[in-house]
């Protein structure tokens, strides 16, 4: 498939982040672009104001002849969507989103981070130190990079791609990559997966896809019996163990962690890395190494780390003073939701934690339910928001009140998105930390506003 035949591309489901890049990729190369999403959000306003169509129900629209549009969906789009029906029975040439991101890279020098936490920080930071570094990068990123403003990093024709390689619907099997990074393979997706060994299994299949000769960089934790190939270079990295690559004399200090770095045989000290969690510590030291390997000046891998700015609602600080500290993040998973929490206790001790909290579908709160409450009772106090549904329908016996019940905090309370910033405004909130991957994020600034 030659990509340059096409002069439009229509996104069904564009609104999504990761739907949202390829259309910016292709919106620079003046390819016209149009759109469909269920609902407007910034970001949909956001590629409007780039120049792209969007509209808001599904219509049947022919706008545009089949021989030079391509139509590109996402895993999130029914099968019952009345345009993709339309485009499938009128014949056009339709690609998921994670097939053309493989087509896009199948000619370039390609790294793609996977992993079921830490991917998204991790290829961003691996792609601002390239960057960083004067390196022709292009980059599809599954979040907001607070250094770019964009999910996206436009290099030139012949730039080394960045990818983050999503596991949801095996969306990464589509990857062909010279250099991998697997950050962790915790169970999840089970509603797609079944079980966490079929979930491995996959993951071997995302590295029997990297190119003969190529790299896989593994967190020390994952088992090495995962990759089944002797014609790739294994290197393992750890903030805990002595491995190929290792982080220690970790400090927090705040907002910030200061470490050292055991590359091989040769030592780089001095990293500052502006983020909290000894879990970004983790992703910090994939991206060195990588970066390490691809041989940039270590002055520059410095720099890069100590820039980095962060993504959007990855652990991001919303405030932060003397009297009051509230810390946003995309934790939905119990081991991110441990993590962070974690994080900001370390960050910040003897400080009353409260947590918000929406669990992210019924199937994954289902899965983990016993999970969830060992995690979400770390924190001091607990504000439990109903579940977010999503792509799915309600489970019997699955809710929020369920999980509450099972939770140990000092003070713990069920609420929903449209009570819960009264609800915060009548407390006396030492430290706050919002957690969820819905639509969570709509409260963040009406927070921001009372607490400021």
């Amino acid at each position: 498939m030659n990509l340059n035949q096409y002069k439009n591309i229509y996104f069904i489901g564009i609104g999504g982040i990761g739907m949202s890049a390829l259309a910016r990729y292709f919106n620079n190369k003046e390819v016209n672009i149009f759109g469909y999403d269920r609902t407007s959000s910034d970001l949909c306003l956001q590629l409007e104001q780039e120049g792209m169509r969007i509209h808001y129900t599904e219509e049947i629209n022919d706008l545009f002849s089949k021989e030079d549009t391509l139509i590109v969906y996402t895993p999130a789009i029914p099968e019952s969507n009345l345009e993709l029906t339309h485009f499938r029975k009128d014949n056009y040439t339709i690609l998921k989103r994670s097939e053309l991101l493989g087509k896009i890279t199948e000619n370039h020098f390609t790294i793609a981070v996977a992993g079921t936490h830490g991917k998204t920080t991790t290829s961003t930071m691996i792609s601002h130190i390239l960057h960083n570094s004067d390196i022709d990068t292009t980059a599809f990123l599954g979040g907001i990079s607070s250094n770019y403003n964009s999910n996206v990093i436009l290099g030139s024709e012949n730039s080394i791609v960045v990818v983050e390689a999503d596991e949801f619907d095996k969306s990464f099997l589509t990857l062909n990559p010279d250099i991998a990074i697997i950050t962790s393979v915790d169970a999840d997706h089970l509603d797609i997966y079944g079980t966490k060994e079929n979930l491995l299994s996959t993951f071997t299949r995302f590295t029997d896809n990297i190119k003969s000769g190529g790299t896989l960089f593994l967190e020390e934790n994952i088992d090495s019996t995962l990759v089944c190939r002797e014609d790739i270079k294994l290197i393992k990295y750890s903030t805990k163990s002595k491995t190929n690559c290792t982080a220690n004399n970790l400090q927090i200090k705040n907002n910030s962690i200061s470490f050292d770095v055991k590359l091989m045989e040769k030592n780089i000290t001095g990293f500052c890395l502006n983020m909290g969690g000894e879990y970004n510590v983790s992703n910090a030291l994939a991206a060195i190494s990588v970066s390490n390997l691809l041989d940039l000046d270590k002055d520059k891998i410095k720099e890069g780390v100590s820039s980095f700015k962060g993504i959007r609602r990855r652990f991001e600080t919303q405030i932060s003073n003397k009297n009051i500290v509230f810390i946003d993040d995309y934790a939905h998973h119990p081991k991110e939701i441990s993590e962070s929490i974690t994080a900001v206790k370390q960050m910040y001790p003897n400080r009353e934690v409260t947590v918000v909290f929406q669990p992210h579908l019924y199937s994954r709160t289902s899965d983990f339910m016993d999970e969830f409450a060992s995690s979400l009772s770390l924190a001091d106090n607990l504000l439990l928001l109903e579940i977010y549904a999503a792509r799915e329908q309600k489970i019997n016996g699955v809710s929020s009140s369920v999980l509450l019940e099972k939770c140990k905090n000092n003070q713990k309370e069920l609420t929903d998105l449209i009570s819960v910033v009264d609800v915060v405004k009548k407390k006396n909130i030492d430290v706050l930390l919002t957690l969820g991957a819905g639509d969570i994020s709509t409260i963040i600034e009406p927070l921001k506003n009372i607490l400021s």
